[in-house]
C-alpha cells in the first residue's frame, strides 16, 4: 500500500543512497519493471485503467494474457502483431531513470541491470549488452517459433509494414520477436548472470515493478545480506513488504523524480539532462523545446493502450467475418449438392 512520505524522509533516504553509491568500488544492480517506462509513453500491463491487460480484457480473447501466449500465437498471431506495431522500438525515448542507470554504467559502478521490460529502452539509452539482462526477452532479436531460424529486424519490419504476419523463409513457420511468451522458458543467460551476481552486489535498486511475476520477483530477496536494498516505487511490494531487512530503503515516489534528486546530489544533473535531451533529439528528431513533459507522455500511454485494444478488436472482427464467410460458402456448397441429388 502506498503512503505519502515527508520531504525530510525523502531527503534522508536520498542522502543515504548517495553515500552508498559513492563508496569505493561500489557494485550496483538494478531490478526494474514497467514503471520506469510509463513516463516514456509506454502503457504498462497491469494498471486498472490504462494498462494493456485492462484494455485487452474488453476483447474477445480467451483471456487478456493470451496475446502473449505461445499456443494462442500459433493459432492467431494477428493480436500480438497489432500490439507489437504500437510498442515496436524506435517510437519512444528512454526516461530519466533509464539514463540514471546509464550514468551508473558510465561511472563504472553498474554491475547489472535486470529488467522485466521488453521495450529495449535500456539498450537505446546506451547501456552495453553485457550489462543488461532482459528477463522476459525483448524486441532485440527475432526467431521462427518452429525451426528457430533468425530474421533480421529490417525483414520483420518489412512484413509488419505490409500488414503481413512474419513467416520463416526456411519452414514457413511464424516468426516472433524474442519476447518470452507464456509457455516458453526464460533466457538461460538469466541464471548464468544471476549465479555470478547474487553474492557480488553492494547496492540493489528495485524500481517501477510490482514484484508480482516470478521468478523475477524473487531476485531482490536473494541478494546477499551485505547488499543494501532500495525500493523506488509507487507502493511497497514483494520482499520489501513481506520480509523487510533493517537496512532497506523505500522511496514511494515517481522513478524519474528520484533519478533527478539522486543525480543532483551526486553532481550528475548536467550529464543526466544532456543524455535525456540527446535521446529526445535522436529518437524523435526534435529540438530541445519540443520534448514532451511526463504528464503528456502518461496521457499518450493511456491513448496507446486504448488504440491497441481498438486495433486488436478490429482485427478479431475481421477474422470473425472471414470465418463466417467461409462457413457460409460451405453451407452454399452443401445446399447446391443436396439440390443436385436425385432420389431414385
Amino acid at each position: 500500500m502506498s503512503k505519502e512520505q515527508s520531504a525530510e524522509t525523502i531527503t534522508k533516504h536520498i542522502d543515504a543512497i548517495v553515500s552508498q553509491l559513492q563508496r569505493k568500488n561500489a557494485k550496483v544492480a538494478f531490478f526494474v519493471g514497467a514503471g520506469i517506462s510509463t513516463n516514456c509513453g509506454i502503457p504498462d500491463f497491469r494498471s486498472p485503467k490504462t494498462g494493456l491487460y485492462s484494455n485487452l480484457r474488453k476483447l474477445n480473447l480467451p483471456y487478456p494474457e493470451a496475446v502473449f501466449d505461445i499456443e494462442y500465437f500459433r493459432e492467431k498471431p494477428k493480436a500480438f502483431y497489432t500490439l507489437a506495431e504500437e510498442l515496436f522500438p524506435g517510437k519512444f525515448v528512454p526516461s530519466k531513470f533509464h539514463y540514471f542507470i546509464k550514468l551508473c554504467h558510465d561511472k563504472g559502478i553498474l554491475k547489472r541491470c535486470y529488467t522485466q521490460n521488453i521495450d529495449t529502452l535500456e539498450r537505446i539509452a546506451g547501456i552495453s549488452d553485457d550489462k543488461v539482462l532482459e528477463a522476459h526477452g525483448s524486441f532485440s532479436g527475432n526467431h521462427c517459433i518452429e525451426c528457430s531460424n533468425e530474421m533480421s529486424r529490417e525483414k520483420l519490419r518489412e512484413f509488419m509494414d505490409q500488414e503481413r504476419i512474419p513467416t520463416c523463409a526456411s519452414c514457413e513457420g511464424y516468426v516472433k520477436p524474442d519476447i518470452v511468451f507464456f509457455g516458453e522458458a526464460l533466457p538461460a543467460k538469466l541464471w548464468e548472470f544471476w549465479e555470478e551476481d547474487v553474492d557480488d552486489v553492494d547496492v540493489a535498486i528495485v524500481a517501477g515493478t510490482s514484484l508480482a511475476v516470478y521468478p523475477f520477483a524473487s531476485l531482490p530477496a536473494e541478494v546477499g545480506k551485505k547488499a543494501n536494498r532500495i525500493l523506488i516505487n509507487r507502493e511497497i511490494c514483494g520482499d520489501f513488504e513481506t520480509n523487510p531487512r533493517k537496512s532497506d530503503i523505500v522511496l514511494l515516489k515517481d522513478c524519474d523524480t528520484i533519478a533527478e534528486l539522486l543525480c543532483e546530489k551526486l553532481g550528475w544533473s548536467k550529464d543526466l539532462e544532456s543524455l535525456w535531451l540527446a535521446g529526445n533529439k535522436s529518437v524523435r528528431d526534435t529540438t530541445e523545446n519540443e520534448t514532451e513533459d511526463s504528464s503528456s507522455q502518461k496521457d499518450k500511454a493511456a491513448a496507446i493502450a486504448t488504440e491497441i485494444a481498438e486495433k486488436v478488436e478490429a482485427g478479431l472482427e475481421s477474422d470473425r467475418k472471414e470465418e463466417k464467410n467461409e462457413k457460409d460458402k460451405d453451407v452454399d456448397v452443401l445446399a447446391d449438392a443436396v439440390r443436385k441429388v436425385s432420389i431414385t
